[in-house]
């Protein structure tokens, strides 16, 4: 999904996250016959009054010209939602979703730039329960994001979102003919997805941030609860919605701990993994990225970096 894209064919993504926290960034070359090269990395604290000039730090770090580049939006600066698909043309499609959208995000439709990725329906299952995913953003914040690239002399190829960041990782790591579930923290909170077959079926947002999950242990437990019971509660009701699709297991991002992959391993019906993005990509060229809690800051753009235009073989 491209929520916004105006791509040319160039050697491998550059993705960017500019967070309250700094501006973080990835290029991420997709190969063949190879698991994705990580070709280069970088994190620069500063809050979003320096985004700018950060970016365009990035940008001469990681040559932004050699690469397509796309910038990933922060939770609050856009809305995900699961809606009935409307049954007009695919030219359509966006304008009729804007409308199913009216009473559901919290500014005029007019104002909002809006793109729909679908939710693929059983085999031979009904029509009326065909579903897609809008994401909506306010026109101000996508111009306003588009400027502060212009500022910072980095040509923007494409607008992402993290939880299409996120099903690009669970993608490559489903086990096959089976769903996978992820679950990942980062400063923003919780994301759980579920992929099959390379798309995305379920987001689901969690208000526990990774500074929570890596706390004090003494508030670890009721903390851990929470998290198990609203795991246990998705995919649940996933289940009911989409029979046809087994999810296999879970897959936690780092976190820079092992305990909570350790109590979800003893409280959940599901088996739960932990993720190592060494198994995922190529990180020769980062060797720094192979430590848990770098994998946790990068775990968005590495994801963002995995896009499919711009693959070689």
């Amino acid at each position: 999904m491209a929520f916004w894209h105006k791509a040319k064919k160039k050697d491998g993504w550059l993705a960017v996250s500019a967070a309250a926290e700094g501006v973080t960034a990835a290029v991420v070359r997709r190969r063949a016959d190879a698991k994705p090269a990580v070709l280069a990395a970088a994190f620069h604290p500063g809050g979003r009054a320096e985004a700018a000039g950060l970016i365009a730090r990035v940008g001469r770090e990681l040559d932004a010209p050699a690469h397509l580049c796309s910038s990933i939006l922060v939770p609050g600066e856009y809305q995900l939602l699961a809606v009935e698909a409307p049954n007009v043309p695919a030219d359509e499609l966006k304008t009729a979703v804007g409308w199913r959208l009216k009473d559901l995000i919290d500014f005029p439709v007019p104002e909002a730039t809006i793109d729909v990725l679908d939710i693929p329906v059983a085999p031979n299952g009904p029509a009326h329960n065909h579903q897609v995913f809008a994401v909506a953003a306010r026109n101000g914040i996508i111009e306003a994001l588009q400027n502060l690239y212009t500022e910072a002399k980095v040509e923007l190829g494409a607008i992402d979102i993290p939880e299409i960041a996120q099903r690009n990782i669970s993608a490559l790591l489903e086990p096959e003919g089976r769903g996978l579930a992820m679950l990942a923290f980062d400063a923003h909170g919780g994301l759980l997805t579920v992929t099959f077959r390379g798309e995305l079926y379920l987001a689901r947002r969690m208000d526990i941030g990774l500074a929570q999950v890596e706390g004090a242990p003494e508030a670890r437990q009721s903390l851990f609860d929470r998290i198990a019971l609203e795991l246990q509660r998705s995919l649940d009701n996933f289940e009911r919605q989409f029979q046809y699709v087994a999810v296999s297991k879970l897959v936690l991002a780092p976190t820079g701990s092992a305990s909570l992959h350790d109590y979800l391993s003893a409280n959940l019906y599901l088996p739960v993994d932990l993720l190592d993005l060494d198994a995922v990509f190529d990180l020769d060229k980062v060797p720094q990225l192979r430590d848990a809690a770098q994998q946790a800051r990068f775990l968005t753009v590495l994801g963002g970096g995995l896009r499919d235009e711009g693959a070689v073989a």
